[in-house]
């Protein structure tokens, strides 16, 4: 079922590697144009021109973008008791880890007098995106609205597609988790039409609601549209790294159990026809074990046209390497969203990995645990972007400030150095405002 690349035997370079890859997704570059002019009409038009595109994708047209505080109440007291337990347990965890990930100021001493101290700012008002379409994703909440309060974050609006099949809101486990998270601000608006009314806001709505302010930063996952548009409001706005179709990729040894292996490949393949799911093995065995797995279980799955779809794809496969020495070359040429380390001693192989979104070590730490209960954070770089990227976290919503001190002794210890690198420069006057400290002006 899963296409095999054989690299055993091969000396390949990084970039050789690179290429041959099993790598799917769309050209964010290729979309900008197709999303360039909603992204335009949202900027002058604001949520009308958001509404009529929500009207276009999503079929139906909220009277409001703003939920109600009603509609969220109800959807929190509506919450099965064992997902809310579940919803409970998973914020609980997050919260710890992505608190203990805020830095804490320090300051540094040059000489008597002279102090440069770090402090780290959080980011204000926060746009959180919360996909709809194929699934439904509470985790996404969580996993973009814990780390912003931890932060510090003062304001925070989640944006979430309108659904047709409840009257124009989002769903209703994604309006239950932000009541949940005291997040009481909630958009019914989705796709690239979300992400240029965050980034722009609307100062007067004609829906009649109170303004929809701008937001200082986006992050989340969502589809193509969404990430263009991402693309285009940035500068305007930050964002956080581009999200893809999700990816796992497994390093397996033969001491890996396949049953294990294959179970976690289908679980990434049911996101999307597009998601990719790779295993690097030295184990021919091994590899022919999984592939037996994967095509007898996948199909008792809900969604086992979709993984079909996503394992039979090109982005999806079996790479064998020579040896775990190239298995390791290989996983950190691929920089996956998700790495499973499945080898004898995992984690000193996991300890030599340096590109990757996230790494999940040995056979009891699988990739849906870390979608929602591990404590650490499923919004995470995709296609090889882990190579400069990292995933969401308490870092994402803060910036650090310089506050720099300086006496009169200090600033005379140092003003020859200055004086000479603004001539070198050819700003005297830099130079100049230095001097005037001990001029007698």
């Amino acid at each position: 079922m899963l296409h095999t690349i054989d690299l055993r035997g091969k000396t390949l370079s990084p970039a050789r590697l690179r290429r041959v890859m099993p790598r799917g997704g769309a050209d964010v570059a290729a979309y900008l144009d197709k999303v360039a002019p909603m992204v335009h009409a949202v900027r002058e038009k604001g949520a009308a021109a958001a509404l009529d595109y929500g009207e276009h994708f999503d079929r139906v047209r909220p009277a409001a973008v703003r939920v109600s505080q009603a509609a969220l109440t109800a959807a929190a007291a509506g919450l099965e008791p064992r997902v809310r337990a579940a919803i409970e347990e998973s914020i609980k965890r997050v919260r710890k880890v992505h608190a203990e990930q805020k830095p804490a100021a320090h300051t540094t001493t040059l000489g008597p007098g002279a102090t440069v101290t770090e402090v780290f700012q959080p980011i204000e008002r926060v746009g959180l995106y919360v996909p709809g379409g194929k699934a439904v994703y509470p985790s996404s909440v969580i996993m973009n609205a814990v780390p912003a309060q931890e932060a510090g974050a003062s304001s925070l609006v989640v944006a979430s597609p309108p659904q047709e099949q409840f009257a124009g809101m989002p769903h209703p486990t994604v309006l239950a988790t932000c009541h949940m998270l005291g997040v009481d601000e909630v958009w019914a608006v989705g796709g690239g039409q979300a992400v240029a009314l965050l980034a722009y806001g609307d100062e007067e709505p004609v829906t009649g609601e109170a303004s929809l302010e701008p937001v200082d930063i986006i992050t989340g996952p969502g589809n193509i549209f969404v990430t263009a548009a991402k693309r285009l409001v940035r500068g305007v706005v930050g964002t956080d790294a581009e999200a893809g179709p999700t990816e796992i990729a497994i390093l397996a040894d033969s001491t890996a159990n396949p049953v294990y292996i294959a179970y976690d490949l289908i679980s990434q393949a049911e996101h999307d026809p597009l998601a990719a799911s790779v295993l690097i093995t030295d184990s021919p065995e091994l590899a022919a074990l999984v592939d037996a797995e994967v095509s007898t279980r996948y199909l008792v799955t809900r969604n086992a046209e979709r993984v079909r779809e996503a394992l039979e794809g090109q982005q999806s496969g079996i790479i064998l390497v020579d040896d775990l020495e190239a298995g390791i070359a290989v996983a950190n040429a691929y920089a996956a969203e998700h790495l499973e380390i499945h080898t004898n001693d995992a984690r000193a192989v996991a300890e030599r990995i340096k590109h990757a979104g996230a790494i999940f070590v040995g056979e009891y730490a699988p990739v849906p645990l870390g979608d929602y209960s591990a404590g650490s954070n499923h919004v995470l770089p995709t296609s090889g972007t882990a190579r400069f990227s990292a995933g969401l976290s308490t870092h994402t919503f803060l910036r650090p400030v310089n506050l720099i001190e300086y006496d009169r002794a200090a600033l005379a210890e140092i003003s020859d150095n200055v004086i000479a690198f603004a001539a070198a420069e050819q700003l005297p006057a830099h130079g100049e405002s230095i001097a005037a400290r001990f001029q007698g002006i």
